[in-house]
């Protein structure tokens, strides 16, 4: 039986669970439709690493452990010291070595002779983000004829970024390994064309194939989403929690909230001074607003990331100092993660949110907090120009530029004083576009332009996949 075969840099084994956001709910539904076998990093760091096997139903989690060295290098440095920054277009932040290299193209090796020993013909292939950009090339060293496909969750920068890293010209072109290469925008993927044109000669156009014969790659567009309908539901009845009570009482006011990891792409050094210049120029909203900031620490090892936490910290008790008083505290930043569920009700407490990164992806926040609203009485979602998200949300956010803390700070008053009908319109409107891309759908549209079909049929697709092989 042909089956989905998924590889990532990390993997939600049965006995971890699923955790909030991310690529573990993006993959639910295809988990839960067809039969996968899930392949990745344990996250353990063994001297004498082993790879280990769990099933549950029918599908199967495969999850090997790397090397101190391996981690250091693929992980630590090659994925989130090069690829990273470079892809969030923060060249500033860039530290390449031939080393981490190294070890990077190493780890794909490793993952591509684990998936040698249990890969069937007829099983079609999706590797997922950054880590793994060479993969594909790697097992078509081996042999392998399946249909690959890759998606990267992250941005794809213009190539004038791109070539800047050192061995681009190697790594990069590695993608058209791949039978389909798929982006969170158009951008994303204009910009990955842009630089095929400009390195390869390829057509400029994205609307194409390229290669020649039985494979080529295809690039493709597919804006992940969230389950609109649950979350809503799970939002009506987080809010009644006891906990999400207690924060409402505990705020005099509106709640304006923050949901980041602490990541130098998120630009939450920005939004505190946006915040800042909110309170400096709105006096009457002293003792009326509350900003809530939750950041859980991320990648602390990493210099940058315990540089941002030092600045971060400065920054909320600067704001708590300078216009706090004792029945009002303008901020409250907390380090710990919440469970979906916690948040789903805190999105749903809140006048507002910030979510304004320098740079991302899509961001899934501001889609679990769009659809956390109370239709009847909604907030107000402020979001960044720079998140994929804008691209579906421009009707019914309030667009901001995140390096301008004077135009966030202003949106934030705006917010504010929103009358209820304008409210009500743009979340119509925001709600809307949630439900023409509900993540259920997700999987099944990429893996039908992987295997180039109107509808994703696994059994039908797994003999295709099996007949090219015998081609082959």
């Amino acid at each position: 039986m042909a089956r989905i075969f998924i590889i990532s840099n990390r993997v939600a084994t049965p006995q971890a669970g699923l955790h909030p956001g991310g690529l573990e709910v993006v993959l639910k539904a295809t988990l839960k439709n067809h039969p996968c076998v899930w392949l990745g990093w344990s996250g353990e760091i063994k001297r004498h690493p082993k790879t280990h096997t769990v099933r549950k139903g029918d599908n199967v989690f495969i999850v090997s452990d790397l090397t101190k060295e391996d981690f250091e290098e693929y992980y630590n440095g090659f994925a989130n010291r090069v690829l990273w920054p470079i892809l969030h277009y923060r060249l500033d932040l860039a530290e390449f070595s031939r080393r981490d290299l190294t070890g990077y193209l190493r780890v794909n090796d490793h993952f591509a002779d684990e998936m040698v020993k249990v890969l069937k013909p007829d099983d079609i292939v999706w590797v997922h983000d950054y880590h793994l950009i060479p993969l594909a090339r790697a097992l078509r060293a081996r042999g392998l004829t399946n249909r690959i496909g890759f998606f990267l969750h992250i941005p794809m920068p213009p190539p004038e970024i791109i070539t800047a890293m050192p061995n681009h010209e190697n790594l990069i072109p590695s993608l058209c390994h791949y039978d389909l290469v798929g982006f969170q925008t158009d951008n994303d993927a204009a910009n990955f064309a842009r630089y095929l044109a400009n390195e390869l000669g390829t057509p400029s156009h994205i609307s194409r194939r390229l290669g020649t014969g039985e494979r080529a790659m295809r690039l493709g567009v597919f804006p992940v989403g969230i389950e609109t309908r649950q979350f809503a539901r799970m939002a009506r009845r987080a809010e009644k929690t006891e906990m999400v009570q207690k924060v409402k009482d505990s705020v005099p006011g509106a709640l304006v909230i923050g949901v980041d990891r602490l990541d130098y792409t998120k630009g939450i050094t920005l939004r505190l001074e946006a915040y800042e210049r909110f309170l400096a120029a709105n006096p009457q909203w002293h003792g009326k607003v509350t900003y809530l900031q939750i950041t859980p620490k991320s990648r602390s090892q990493i210099p940058e990331y315990a540089d941002i936490e030092q600045v971060v910290n400065a920054a909320a008790g600067r704001i708590n100092g300078a216009f706090g008083d004792a029945s009002w505290s303008p901020m409250r930043y907390v380090n710990r993660p919440y469970g979906r569920t916690a948040l789903a009700g805190l999105y749903r407490a809140a006048r507002a949110a910030l979510v304004t990164p320098l740079r991302d992806g899509m961001n899934l926040v501001a889609k679990e907090y769009v659809a956390a609203q109370d239709p009847a009485d909604p907030g107000v979602l402020i979001l960044s120009r720079f998140a994929g998200a804008a691209v579906e949300f421009r009707d019914g956010a309030l667009l901001v530029n995140p390096y301008d803390p004077d135009a966030v700070g202003a949106a934030i008053a705006r917010a504010m004083e929103m009358p209820g009908d304008e409210r009500r319109r743009r979340h119509a409107s925001l709600y809307a576009a949630l439900l023409k891309n509900d993540i259920a759908e997700w999987g099944d549209k990429f893996l039908s332009a992987l295997v180039g079909s109107k509808s994703f049929n696994l059994e039908k697709a797994g003999r295709q996949s099996q007949d090219r092989s015998l081609r082959h």
